[in-house]
């Protein structure tokens, strides 16, 4: 059983607290804020991107140029994580853009003086997601709660897929970047089926790609849901002012809580599409989750 849990990116938090394991957490990566009271754990990564990288043309610029130096875009403290003795890390090999790059985190674990296992997970579809929850879960000692866990997800995937079988597929664009404007990837086009719709960027598991906005008109989307990495619904709207005119609607939505991360929100994050692209009597009003943005500009 691993009693000391060190998270190095936010998915693996959510996993870990969404198990009922959050008391074994030690430390977690400088992103992780969900649930809000993880805060307080001492955070073992930073970000190396310059501090004057504040817009989305800025912040690409410099992953761009970041990634043609072959240079890391996370630090990660070795001596605070020795010195906080984790049994478990858990790192990820999908993305170095999203979380310390998983070489840099077996180096730390090799370097401390107690042993602790590292676990890499590298969910790149819907299913994976679910199946990394059991991974964790069985790192951690506690393989029934995955069991539990993974099933309850399931079970309200194919709660989703009754409430859309039937209806007609809505096209949709999901763009994961702004300025310049991303495919979503991965996972995303598995939540935009499971919710009844069907993505004309990117292919299930696939990488997001740079594109044009002329790129996804000419996808013809019915909708276009905009999901910048790691933005609130409230950062969502306040950058919606960037993206030109197109012959659809336009919806944001809080792409850091449900379609950033692969963790259980994402299946939330399916829940949310399927209400926006099939709407019931009865479904619980937007809130915080997304918007039409050009309802929420007045």
């Amino acid at each position: 059983m691993a009693a000391r849990i060190a998270s190095l990116l936010p998915s693996v938090t959510e996993i870990v607290c969404a198990l009922g394991l959050g008391d074994r957490l030690v430390a977690r990566s400088h992103e992780c804020d969900f649930p809000p009271w993880v805060t307080s754990l001492p955070a073992v990564t930073a970000s190396r991107l310059p501090a004057d990288a504040v817009t989305q043309a800025e912040v690409d610029a410099a992953v761009t140029a970041a990634a043609q130096a072959g240079a890391a875009l996370y630090s990660l403290d070795i001596e605070l994580l020795a010195r906080l003795a984790p049994d478990l890390v858990v790192t990820q090999s999908l993305c170095d853009v999203c979380a310390v790059d998983e070489g840099l985190a077996l180096g730390a674990v090799e370097r401390m003086d107690a042993p602790a296992r590292l676990l890499s997970l590298s969910p790149g579809r819907l299913d994976e997601v679910i199946a990394a929850v059991g991974e964790v879960a069985v790192a951690a000692g506690e393989p029934a709660r995955g069991e539990d866990l993974m099933q309850g997800l399931r079970a309200r995937l194919d709660a989703l897929h009754a409430r859309v079988d039937g209806r007609p597929r809505v096209r949709v664009a999901a763009v994961e970047w702004i300025d310049p404007p991303w495919s979503a990837g991965h996972w995303v086009p598995d939540q935009v089926a499971a919710a009844g719709g069907e993505e004309v960027l990117a292919q299930p598991g696939g990488r997001s790609a740079r594109m044009t906005w002329d790129d996804v008109r000419s996808a013809r989307p019915d909708v276009v849901v905009l999901m910048p990495c790691g933005l609130s619904l409230a950062e969502t709207l306040s950058l919606a002012r960037d993206v030109p005119p197109l012959p659809c609607r336009v919806a944001a939505v809080d792409a850091s809580g449900l379609f950033s991360r692969p963790g259980p929100r994402l299946v939330d994050g399916a829940e949310v599409l399927a209400r926006m692209l099939h709407p019931l009597p009865g479904d619980p009003p937007a809130g915080d989750a997304w918007a039409w943005v050009d309802e929420a500009s007045g």
